[in-house]
């Protein structure tokens, strides 16, 4: 089975479906691992998320790294395995949460925002952070931090990505984007929300052969 740097080696993007329903979800996924998109993160503020994370699982099986973000209790972690989720996404230094998911087994991308706080994460065994809000935190913020950071962990910048901020992110070093509102906003259809893919994927193989 693949673990998180194979999938972010594929395609570095999560899809945040936030707002997202069920009866919706596995459609979007769908259109979404067409694009190349693998890893898809179902806010737990959204309606019946553990019922679009089921289903997703369900329909997506090895196409795609499916679990929940915005985990903030660690008793959810195990309704989220229970429904078939595989990642847990903090959007705060939960190290908890992160205990949970990986006494569970599941992957752990818990948020950060200074190095105390990613550095905590990383002990408490985190596989991937994910720098929030990314609008806060530009590039140089990124660059600094990566420097007393473990070289292959993964740091996501996460928060108002656009295809226009992500090469100067990866020239700092962080190895995924996770997108929001800039891919998908409730009441959007799959055909919408595919269309947005290539240009994010246009920019990162620019940013990769810019940094080769």
């Amino acid at each position: 089975m693949k673990d998180l740097k194979d999938w972010l080696e594929e395609m570095p993007l999560v899809a945040i479906l936030r707002g997202v329903k069920p009866e919706e979800v596995v459609a979007i996924a769908q259109a979404l691992v067409a694009e190349g998109i693998g890893i898809i993160e179902v806010p737990l503020n959204s309606p019946r998320p553990f019922d679009s994370i089921a289903a997703l699982a369900e329909a997506c099986g090895d196409d795609a790294l499916v679990g929940a973000g915005t985990v903030l209790d660690p008793a959810d972690v195990g309704r989220v395995a229970a429904a078939g989720g595989r990642l847990i996404v903090t959007p705060n230094a939960g190290e908890a949460v992160v205990i949970a998911a990986k006494a569970q087994g599941l992957v752990a991308m818990p948020g950060f925002a200074t190095p105390t706080e990613g550095l905590s994460m990383v002990k408490a065994g985190a596989d991937a952070v994910k720098l929030f809000p990314a609008e806060a935190n530009p590039p140089a913020v990124v660059k600094a931090m990566r420097v007393v950071f473990p070289p292959d962990l993964p740091i996501l910048a996460v928060g108002s990505i656009t295809p226009q901020k992500v090469g100067d992110y990866w020239a700092a070093g962080a190895r995924g984007f996770g997108l929001g509102g800039s891919l998908y906003r409730p009441g959007d259809d799959a055909a919408t929300i595919a269309a947005r893919v290539p240009g994010f994927r246009d920019a990162i193989e620019k940013a990769k052969a810019a940094a080769a």
